[in-house]
C-alpha cells in the first residue's frame, strides 16, 4: 500500500482544484506535456490496453485550428489558452497489446470484435483523460475539460489518416486565472449518489 498523501496534495488534486476557464500567460512546454504523460501512463487500464491517443496543440495556430471544432463560449477559451489537448482513443489499441500485455494472447480477445474494442476503448481512453487531470493538477497545472465540439468535423480534421482514432474530450491546460472561475458547484454527501449492500 502506498503512503497516505498529505492533506495539502489532496487539496491540489481534488478539494481545491478547479476547472479553468482562463489562464494567465505562463506558458506551457513540450517539457511539461511530458511529463504529464510520464505521470498520467501509469493510470491502470483493462489489459494495460492505453487507447489514448493525445493531440497536444501548444502553438496558437493549432489551438485555432481546434477551436475552429469547438461550440459556444468552448471556442474562445481554446484559444486563449496556453495549450489544449485532444484525448481521443485508438478502436484499434489491441494491435499493440502484445507488446503492452505480454501475459496473455489479449489481442485476440478484441481482434473480432469492433463492438467490445469500441466500448473498450472509450471506458478506458476515459480513465486515461482523467488521470491526465489528475497528473497535471499533481504537477501545479489547471486544467479546463469540455465537451462541447463536433466530434466528426474534428476527427476528419486531425485524424483523416487514422479513421480508426475518434475524438473523446478535449482540455485546455495552464496556469489558471482565478477570476475566471465560477463559484463551485454543489459536491453531494456519501449519500445521496452512494449506497452500500
Amino acid at each position: 500500500m502506498g503512503e497516505k498523501l498529505a492533506d495539502a496534495a489532496l487539496d491540489t488534486i481534488f478539494r481545491a482544484a478547479r476547472s479553468a476557464n482562463g489562464y494567465t500567460d505562463a506558458p506551457v512546454s513540450e517539457t511539461d506535456v511530458e511529463a504529464i504523460w510520464d505521470l498520467m501512463k501509469f493510470g491502470p487500464t483493462s489489459a494495460n490496453q492505453l487507447p489514448a491517443r493525445l493531440v497536444w496543440c501548444l502553438s496558437a495556430a493549432s489551438r485555432d485550428r481546434l477551436a475552429r471544432h469547438a461550440s459556444g463560449t468552448n471556442a474562445p477559451k481554446i484559444r486563449a489558452a496556453p495549450a489544449a489537448v485532444i484525448i481521443a482513443m485508438d478502436e484499434n489499441f489491441h494491435e499493440h497489446l502484445p507488446e503492452l500485455f505480454p501475459h496473455a494472447d489479449a489481442r485476440s480477445w478484441f481482434e473480432s470484435n469492433p463492438a467490445l474494442r469500441q466500448t473498450s476503448a472509450m471506458r478506458n481512453s476515459s480513465l486515461q483523460g482523467a488521470y491526465l487531470i489528475v497528473a497535471a493538477r499533481a504537477l501545479g497545472w489547471d486544467v479546463g475539460p469540455m465537451s462541447g465540439f463536433d466530434n466528426k468535423a474534428l476527427d476528419a480534421d486531425f485524424f483523416a489518416d487514422q479513421p480508426h482514432v475518434k475524438s473523446n474530450f478535449i482540455a485546455t491546460l495552464g496556469i489558471g486565472d482565478p477570476a475566471t472561475i465560477f463559484p463551485r458547484s454543489p459536491r453531494p454527501p456519501f449519500a445521496k449518489f452512494n449506497r452500500i449492500v
